[in-house]
């Protein structure tokens, strides 16, 4: 499989917002914060000094993640998505590789995510990826979120 993954450019602004509102659709609903993240991410992502990477397979945009600045080397996993067309490919996977690689090549000591007891597999992946689950605060940011989970790169 050829999957090419890329930074993120102005054009791909629609598929970065439509890939994540179709997931969030089929499982949950859009949140106020998805709302602010997916409707202008160039601010509210990379303004910040987040990062967005796509992915393309055949020509088309199949999938996307973010990483959004956390705390001090620390960086946040979120609004990845895959093509529901292409789901099973382990695009996914490759995905969440990609970005833990781009982690360990910026020295960030560590990425945490947010999700959900409703996406098992997701869990699954990122258990075997090395996340561990760590406590979850009382504010989130989703109400969709009862799983917090962290990749400790440090060391």
């Amino acid at each position: 499989m050829s999957l090419k993954i890329f930074p993120f450019e102005s054009k791909y602004a629609g598929h970065f917002k439509d890939l994540n509102i179709a997931w969030l659709e089929k499982y949950f609903y859009v949140e106020p914060k998805d709302e602010v993240l997916l409707s202008d991410c160039e601010n509210s992502i990379l303004g910040v000094g987040g990062y967005i990477f796509m992915a393309e397979y055949e020509n088309a945009i199949v999938g996307c993640f973010s990483l959004i600045p956390y705390k001090n080397n620390h960086f946040e996993l979120g609004k990845m998505a895959v093509d529901t067309n292409y789901q099973g490919l382990r695009i996914g996977q490759q995905l969440l590789s990609f970005a833990i690689d781009f982690a360990k090549k910026n020295k960030w000591e560590a990425i945490t995510l947010y999700s959900s007891t409703k996406l098992p597999t997701a869990l699954h992946i990122y258990r075997k990826y090395g996340f561990k689950d760590v406590e979850l605060e009382k504010d989130l940011p989703y109400a969709r979120s009862d799983v917090k989970m962290e990749l400790n790169l440090a060391g």
